[in-house]
């Protein structure tokens, strides 16, 4: 049996009581165009993609670069992909925290009232989450160029490098729609999620040589996922090799995804 019910303004969808894969698509496809209109009607959502990576990039460089590489122009292969990396991941944050607003503003007590697949809402909201990490890579790499960073991979290189950051960063966000499902508060959701994120992109090699540091630390770095993905990136962008370190934030960003999204949904089924 089928109804017609309204999902987002201006926007309708006839679905089913039973949901096969096609329709959990395309109502998770739903789903995020509703957060995209989310985003267009309060724009301040994106002040973090749009203003972080341009302050980050700038002040990172100028700060560090002379210490580190002897110059700007030296430093800027070595920052502009650990800028991106940690700016990306960083945003990912958000998408705890917004789905916890949601839920405390009775939100996602009407989706659960839908006949609707109960991993849609869920789903559609990383998805529309994905435009706010293009933003923010575009922008890095577009902050790079202007203070004279030239890739050597190529575009198709920074393409792919960009691809693989929005798709790790996706991958995390489950991580953290998982604490929003299960915090009390989007500021304990943002507090819990900042606490982990901080350690491992700043005990990476994001932005300074792993041999800089001590020898106890630089095993933790070189264990460090956020270093694999850093120097992934780096090996694309400066000197367009696919190497291991790809392969790894593949494996761990496919791995996060099946141990996180049945936790995610299993958490928000239990509200219901």
């Amino acid at each position: 049996m089928s109804t017609l019910t309204q999902i987002a303004p201006g926007v309708s969808r006839r679905v089913t009581s039973h949901t096969t894969l096609g329709d959990t698509v395309r109502q998770s496809l739903t789903m995020a165009y509703r957060g995209l209109l989310k985003i267009r009607r309060t724009p301040e959502q994106l002040f973090d993609v749009t203003l972080q990576p341009i302050i980050f990039t700038l002040m990172f460089t100028y700060i560090f670069g002379g210490a580190i590489s002897g110059d700007v122009a030296s430093y800027l292969p070595v920052i502009i992909p650990g800028i991106l990396v940690q700016t990306v991941i960083t945003t990912s944050v958000v998408t705890g925290t917004q789905l916890r607003e949601d839920m405390d503003k009775g939100v996602f007590d009407r989706f659960r009232s839908l006949p609707i697949a109960r991993i849609a809402p869920l789903a559609g909201a990383l998805l529309a989450d994905t435009v706010r990490y293009t933003i923010a890579t575009t922008l890095t790499f577009t902050m790079g160029y202007i203070m004279g960073f030239r890739p050597e991979g190529g575009i198709g290189a920074v393409l792919l490098a960009g691809l693989i950051v929005i798709v790790s960063a996706w991958a995390i966000s489950w991580i953290f729609a998982f604490f929003g499902m299960i915090a009390r508060t989007a500021s304990s959701v943002q507090g819990i999620s900042m606490l982990i994120l901080f350690p491992l992109t700043f005990l990476s090699n994001a932005f300074v040589p792993v041999d800089t540091m001590p020898g106890w630390l630089q095993w933790f770095v070189n264990m460090n996922p956020v270093s694999h993905l850093v120097t992934a990136v780096r090996s694309l962008v400066n000197d367009g090799v696919v190497g291991g370190d790809l392969v790894v934030s593949l494996v761990g960003a496919a791995v996060i995804v099946a141990i996180f999204a049945p936790l995610t949904v299993r958490a928000y089924m239990r509200k219901a």
